[in-house]
């Protein structure tokens, strides 16, 4: 018989929203492989807003404060509020591998392992968690799903519903925004797309800065990201589709069941992909790093060795492509 664990942690202190989303189905398969255990989940906020309603998960914990050392300060309170049986962590740095090796009681501290250039993440996280006897075969095939309380499923119903109701096509919804510029689709392919879906009687709703002077469609009311998600779902009900860059707001769209349109630039989106059409700008670029994406010239800067006015990838992202996608459906 497998070997049972009352007590889990789960680390993930990588920052991004989408990289706690990429390992949601680990999460949930600990949790079903374990029935009874006590799962905590260390992450950041706000994507730890996303697990706290989350039925699989008992505690989730986020760093104090934003100073250097905070993450590694979070470790350790965690390990001095209980000693757990497994911990499993994507996060390597500042020692914190070596923290948790320390002290738990079995531990699986690199979740990557030298992956295959074209393997999702997501994925290669399940491999490693089977191969290491603490997953079914049945859990390598899961995708992430996010867990849409009743409040928040209510609260997304009644925005998308008030600006929305029942459309005759599907409503749309442009995420534009993205923390790196590196990923960002340039302003005329939104605007193209906008108004293309607009003449074809979609409602167009955004996420993301307005801009008051070329206003690509109406804005989804800000909220926090379980209102969102369940903004999303409410979306995915009508048939909608949610298009956006490889960010966490798209990547929490597919979670809550949406159909999703992703554009991926400097990502390799046979390996960040999320499932739905994930479309990939100039394949070819000799750049591109799949395993190593922080190591390419264009990541931090967004300076592109190929075009000097921005990121090659993300306008060769064809919005005729883009547009024949999302009608698609």
């Amino acid at each position: 018989m497998p070997e049972a664990y009352a007590d889990i942690l789960v680390v993930d202190l990588l920052g991004g929203i989408g990289d706690l989303l990429m390992l949601l189905p680990a999460v949930h398969g600990l949790a079903r492989r374990n029935p009874g255990a006590r799962l905590r989940v260390l992450t950041h906020d706000p994507g730890a807003e996303l697990v706290r309603a989350d039925p699989a998960v008992a505690e989730v914990r986020t760093p104090r404060h934003g100073r250097p050392g905070a993450e590694r300060e979070a470790v350790v309170e965690a390990l001095a509020a209980a000693r757990p049986d497994l911990a499993v962590s994507t996060t390597r740095y500042d020692g914190i591998a070596e923290l948790l090796e320390a002290a738990a009681a079995r531990v699986v501290t690199n979740l990557w392992r030298g992956p295959p250039p074209h393997q999702p993440v997501g994925a290669r996280y399940l491999e490693i968690l089977h191969a290491e006897g603490l997953l079914d075969a049945a859990d390598r095939s899961a995708r992430p799903r996010v867990h849409v309380d009743d409040d928040a499923r209510r609260a997304g119903e009644r925005a998308v519903a008030r600006l929305v109701g029942e459309p005759l096509a599907p409503p749309v919804v442009l995420v534009t925004d993205v923390g790196m510029a590196v990923k960002r689709w340039p302003g005329r392919h939104w605007r193209a797309l906008a108004g293309e879906l607009a003449r074809r009687g979609h409602p167009v709703l955004t996420v993301g800065p307005v801009d008051p002077d070329a206003p690509l469609g109406v804005p989804l009311p800000r909220s926090d990201l379980p209102t969102l998600a369940g903004q999303f779902a409410a979306v995915g009900r009508r048939g909608g589709v949610v298009v956006g860059p490889d960010t966490g707001p798209v990547r929490l769209a597919a979670a809550a069941g949406a159909t999703t349109v992703a554009l991926f630039g400097p990502t390799d989106a046979r390996r960040y992909g999320m499932g739905g059409t994930d479309i990939q700008g100039l394949p070819g670029c000799p750049h591109r790093r799949p395993t190593a994406i922080t190591e390419q010239p264009c990541w931090w800067e967004a300076g592109c060795p190929l075009d000097p006015a921005g990121p090659a990838c993300m306008a060769d992202l064809d919005v005729d492509a883009v547009l024949a996608a999302v009608t698609a459906r």
